[in-house]
């Protein structure tokens, strides 16, 4: 019985190791979102922090890595040496300065075969010597495709309106045209009709004036 005990002690101290809410004196692990979608073409963030109870050795530098598909999958990403997987060449940028222990990883153009599962790995030189950090269940990424909208640019929409508008008058007359070409033609009589009568007066005025 004693050893079976042990055996489920030791399971549920591995689990615990990687959770943010177990008590992290003497422990140690790595802090990663367990979800994170993204979508195709646009860029995605995975956060991390890790934590460990030994004391850092002295002019001692911490690596970061990073591996994918699964926990003893390919590097995608290294610090040190510097390291960028063919595939996500020019597309990996970590916002992480020495000594912090939390940082991003951002992957840029997401691709349809980005979609898997992530593990962020960290080499601690310490006064016991190398230790080495990386989460166990990973960030499972999801990417999506972008939807696609088709939308008709404004002039196209304006001139379609535009004819429409003309088809629509085409076998009907303008009220308001009618009624402009009845006052320019009312206009036009009266000039006709005033014209000779205003002569008239011109040369009646003009018989009557007194002479010199």
């Amino acid at each position: 019985m004693a050893p079976i005990l042990l055996l489920l002690l030791t399971a549920a101290c591995l689990q615990t190791g990687n959770s943010a809410a177990y008590s992290r004196e003497n422990d140690y692990g790595v802090n990663q979102p367990a979800h994170l979608s993204g979508v195709q073409g646009g860029s995605i963030e995975f956060p991390f922090s890790f934590y460990f109870p030994w004391e850092l050795a002295k002019n001692s530098h911490m690596n970061i890595a990073w591996r994918w598909k699964d926990y003893h999958g390919e590097f995608i990403y290294k610090s040190t040496p510097p390291f960028i997987h063919e595939h996500f060449k020019d597309r990996l940028i970590l916002n992480w300065t020495q000594g912090q222990t939390s940082g991003v990883l951002r992957i840029l153009n997401l691709k349809e075969t980005d979609q898997t599962t992530y593990f962020c790995q960290v080499f601690l030189q310490t006064t016991e010597g190398m230790m080495l950090l990386q989460s166990i269940s990973g960030t499972q990424l999801t990417v999506t495709r972008a939807l696609r909208t088709t939308m008709r640019s404004p002039s196209i929409i304006t001139s379609a309106v535009t004819t429409a508008g003309l088809e629509d008058t085409g076998g009907q007359r303008d009220p308001s045209l009618l009624i402009l070409r009845v006052m320019v033609m009312m206009i036009i009589v009266k000039a006709v009709a005033i014209i000779p009568i205003c002569g008239f007066m011109i040369i009646l005025c003009w018989k009557q004036r007194p002479a010199e």
